[in-house]
């Protein structure tokens, strides 16, 4: 068998980061992900202020930017009967932009392999055992390897977690559709977020010509959503749609030994507002960190603490912001109620916003 020092499963942001770092630190490192990129994936498409800092570090920020993409400089919220509050979002080099995962992913995902990641794509991992020599023994459908660490970077259903007996039972009270359409003109630089009577839709321009379209419901309104959407936006009934169920699952421990999980394998978060983003590439970088450093002889358990700690310090006083998204689709008037109420959601709503765009 090929032994490496460390086997990512998963091509996403959390994996292509984890394993660019890994082989920028000397360490022989392999990506294993079951599509082929590009490819797209049901998501806001939106990369907030936050995310900025782990490009930098990475030093594929200019690449990044230089990708298509639509610029946002504002979210309007729209209540279900139609009142609208604006809130500015940052702007000049960090500000928020959306821009469609497929060109995302592909380039986080080329980097990696460029800076001597070994990157293995149309390849599905089938069985996970451990060695004698405490090594992970990988079984994918045309070879066996073995490596030292393994990082499940495979997003909320992941296999690694599903084959470790570490996959919690999905909440699937909310289902969520994504299509990219045709910019409706004067759209604008703007994120919309609109309560619906079944759900609510996120709306970004995800470059000049296409805007990202997302639903989000429940199994029995799901089909009420694309209905209006069509009308809405003026959408052939057999528009495709991509989906993903869940939205929410309970976390999972980041950390065991030499076994990491990051990004949506370790804590399931909302697609829609950007946060999964961020927290994918850092805890992917969080990862890399600790692997190079037990790699280097620091010791174990405190390398552990060290990710542990500094994974768990990044979800601090943010899960909020999940939980009242999930209120919204479960109460749509509810949260059009909160809109109506004039002398309260302005200060709420910008507070709300600078939390998402990590102002504060």
């Amino acid at each position: 068998m090929e032994l490496f020092d460390v086997a990512i499963i998963g091509g996403g942001p959390a994996g292509s980061t984890c394993a660019a770092l890994c082989a920028e630190a000397g360490l022989r490192a392999i990506l294993i992900e079951r599509e082929k990129f590009p490819r797209e994936k049901v998501c806001g498409d939106c990369l907030n202020p936050a995310c900025w800092a782990v490009l930098r570090r990475m030093e594929i920020f200019e690449r990044i930017r230089a990708l298509p993409h639509g610029k946002l400089d504002r979210v309007e919220f729209i209540a279900i009967h139609g009142r609208k509050v604006t809130v500015d979002l940052p702007s000049g080099d960090e500000s928020e932009i959306a821009i469609k995962r497929s060109l995302f992913d592909n380039l986080l995902l080329e980097h990696a392999r460029e800076v001597g990641a070994e990157i293995r794509e149309q390849s599905i991992v089938t069985a996970l055992t451990k060695t004698a020599a405490d090594n992970w023994k990988i079984d994918i459908v045309t070879q066996t390897i073995s490596a030292r660490f393994l990082v499940a970077a495979d997003g909320r259903n992941s296999t690694v977690a599903r084959l470790c007996n570490l996959l919690p039972r999905p909440e699937r009270e909310r289902v969520a559709l994504q299509a990219h359409i045709p910019l409706p003109r004067n759209f604008g630089n703007r994120i919309v977020l609109q309560f619906l009577p079944q759900g609510y839709s996120g709306q970004a321009p995800v470059n000049e010509t296409e805007l990202n379209l997302c639903l989000v419901g429940t199994p029995p309104t799901i089909s009420a959503l694309r209905q209006w959407a069509e009308r809405h936006f003026d959408l052939a009934a057999d528009q495709p749609w991509r989906t993903i169920t869940p939205l929410t699952r309970a976390p999972i421990p980041a950390a065991r030994e030499n076994l990491f999980l990051v990004g949506d394998a370790a804590r399931v978060v909302e697609p829609f507002t950007g946060e999964g983003i961020f927290y994918a590439l850092r805890s992917g970088e969080l990862a890399a960190g600790a692997i190079v450093k037990i790699t280097r002889g620091q010791d174990r358990q405190s390398a552990l603490r060290e990710f542990s700690r500094d994974h768990a310090a990044m979800y601090r006083g943010r899960l909020w912001i999940n939980q009242l998204s999930r209120l919204a689709v479960l109460s749509p008037r509810f949260a059009s109620a909160v809109l109506r109420f004039a002398p309260f959601h302005p200060p709420v709503l910008r507070v709300l916003t600078k939390k998402i765009v990590r102002l504060l």
